[in-house]
């Protein structure tokens, strides 16, 4: 059960992960400028969901560089949160499956152009709350919806103080993102939320002091750090799947 629970969900994060470089690709634009409907040599993106939802294309005309980047990311992350559910049938499995090839995509977005797109952190801030309500009513969950979504308030609240003391170190991006983290770690405790969002932070310095050893930035350089703050969410699930108690 243990083991084919990490396999089904490493293939699940593979199969989505497919979908993460085009769209990945349509968002990556500045701000106020339109997504991107065609590809790099000039074709007309198409598909379902209006040309959202496909994989790279062809050779001459694909939406990434590395149309394997992602599906391999995306089933490491999968195959990492369902083997800390430790094989046991927990729903809110489901809701960081869910979320997973989203996180990912975030990460690419930001990496490449340095934002986190609306309409992508919105509908996360209202899905995860309403998917981890739907997760409590189920048998053998391991979380409270209450604290999810006092954990979304809080670390909303926290990242949009320590925006206002410094807008360019943290944008609204971040501050919208940190919703939906802040309800993933919510659900396992504050102590799972605390270390979660730490890690995040840790993360992101030492990124950033690497870089400045290595002389390619210096301290008033801006780094996208919405992949951290992910990467730091995810050390708190892993944390909280593992020790949590059905």
């Amino acid at each position: 059960m243990y083991v084919t629970m990490i396999v089904v969900a490493a293939l699940w994060g593979a199969a989505v992960g497919l979908l993460v470089p085009r769209a990945a690709y349509r968002l990556s634009v500045d701000f106020e400028e339109p997504w991107r409907d065609r590809c790099p040599a000039g074709h007309v993106l198409v598909g379902p969901a209006g040309g959202w939802l496909g994989g790279p294309g062809r050779q001459d005309c694909a939406t990434t560089r590395s149309p394997l980047t992602a599906p391999l990311i995306t089933a490491l992350v999968c195959a990492a949160l369902a083997a800390a559910a430790d094989g046991q049938p927990r729903p809110e499995l489901a809701v960081w499956l869910l979320g997973a090839p989203f996180a990912v995509l975030l990460s690419s977005v930001d990496v490449r152009v340095g934002r986190l797109p609306d309409g992508v952190t919105l509908p996360l801030a209202a899905a995860v709350p309403l998917l981890l309500g739907a997760a409590e009513l189920l048998p053998y969950d391991a979380g409270s919806w209450r604290l999810a979504v006092l954990g979304a308030l809080v670390l909303g609240v926290a990242y949009r103080v320590l925006h206002e003391i410094s807008p360019n170190e943290l944008g609204l991006g971040d501050v919208k993102l940190a919703l939906p983290l802040g309800g993933a770690l919510g659900w396992y405790g504050w102590d799972v939320l605390f270390i979660g969002a730490f890690a995040g932070f840790l993360l992101g310095a030492v990124y950033g002091l690497g870089l400045i050893l290595l002389r390619r930035a210096d301290r008033s350089t801006a780094i996208p750090f919405g992949p951290f703050m992910l990467a730091g969410g995810l050390v708190g699930l892993l944390l909280g799947g593992f020790t949590a108690l059905p």
